[in-house]
């Protein structure tokens, strides 16, 4: 039986790659900073607590296991050096302790983020990365570090997914989630008629295993994309999300460039939890070619843009009271709080 480590699995990719490699037969181990909720994993994971950057916790992550996904990462809302010092040190604490234990692939998480805002699209595994904020910079500066280990023989997968979303999925989506449950107006930033691609976490993790589970090394020891292949207009997408979990909410367009000053203004206030590069692509073209991971590994999405969003709103109106009973914070396995957005939520 093949043993999987997943690092910051006790997040909301974390959890899913544990259940689809146990339903594939693999053993699971999961090293995290944050407490692991049992109820929610396969029965028999085994679950180390520690943090990245510790360099004996991760040896001893890495002891026994045949191939790693690093998923863990310090997200945006983090302060900077907690972002750069888990997402670079701790990246390559994971890779260094893969050579010492002698293991020859491993996924490293990354994110269209190291694009940062392109210029054309579909954008492509081979365009210039340019990082907006700490956790682009640092995601950047990840992937360097892995590129230095696939020189030492290593095969390293790297998948840049986009916005990924599906069941236990809260984070920024609870705030929209939560303003479509009550049937508000949703603004978005400019007309709303630019084409953002998302994912539904479901055709990441098949993304993931298929490229472990390749029998061509050479041929996944690269970068990847990975998107929906169907997708609209953000407002086209947003509207048909409503007609189909029967909300009464409707898209509204705001005037991008005045929006995007008071948002940079509320977060250098902390009053909102968006963060730039959240707001500064709200209103452009964002999406990324899927063609070079389509042919390496025969992947192919099932979910459109529509289907994951539905999907994801529908588990969370599911679980809506237990979902409000957590509270807050950083991380996307709870909401965010919504500050200054929660007082323009009383007015739309």
């Amino acid at each position: 039986m093949n043993t999987l480590l997943i690092t910051g699995g006790a997040g909301f990719l974390g959890l899913h790659v544990a259940r689809y490699f146990d339903k594939k037969g693999w053993k699971i181990r999961v090293l995290d900073i944050a407490d692991l909720d049992s109820t929610e994993y396969p029965k028999d994971v085994e679950f180390i607590q520690g943090d990245v950057r510790d360099v004996q916790i991760v040896k001893k992550a890495v002891g026994g296991v045949d191939t790693v996904v690093h998923a863990a990462a310090a997200l945006p809302l983090q302060k900077k050096e907690e972002i750069l010092s888990t997402n670079i040190d701790g990246t390559r604490n994971v890779l260094q302790a893969c050579v010492d234990q002698g293991i020859k692939r491993i996924v490293h998480i990354s994110s269209t983020a190291v694009y940062g805002v392109p210029d054309h699209h579909p954008v492509l595994e081979s365009d210039t990365l340019i990082g907006v904020g700490p956790y682009g910079e640092s995601k950047i500066a990840a992937e360097k570090i892995c590129a230095e280990y696939r020189k030492k023989g290593m095969i390293v997968i790297v998948i840049r997914p986009k916005t990924f979303i599906g069941t236990h999925r809260l984070g920024v989506f609870e705030i929209l989630f939560d303003w479509i449950r009550d049937g508000k107006q949703i603004p978005v930033i400019g007309n709303g008629e630019n084409h953002y691609q998302l994912l539904e976490v479901g055709d990441l993790v098949e993304a993931i295993y298929l490229s472990l589970v390749s029998l061509d090394g050479h041929k996944v020891n690269t970068e990847f994309n990975v998107g929906a292949e169907r997708f609209g207009h953000i407002k086209e997408d947003l509207e048909n999300m409503f007609r189909k979990v029967g909300s009464t909410s409707h898209v509204m367009s705001t005037p991008a460039l005045p929006v995007k000053l008071a948002l940079r203004l509320f977060e250098l206030l902390k009053l909102s939890p968006l963060y730039q590069w959240v707001y500064d692509t709200a209103d452009k073209e964002s999406y990324v070619s899927i063609d070079k991971i389509k042919k390496a590994l025969n992947w192919k999405p099932k979910f459109s843009n529509t289907d994951a969003l539905v999907k994801s709103y529908t588990w969370y109106e599911k679980h809506y009271k237990e979902i409000k009973f957590r509270g807050s914070g950083t991380t996307h396995t709870v909401g965010w709080k919504q500050g200054i957005l929660g007082v323009i939520k009383k007015i739309m």
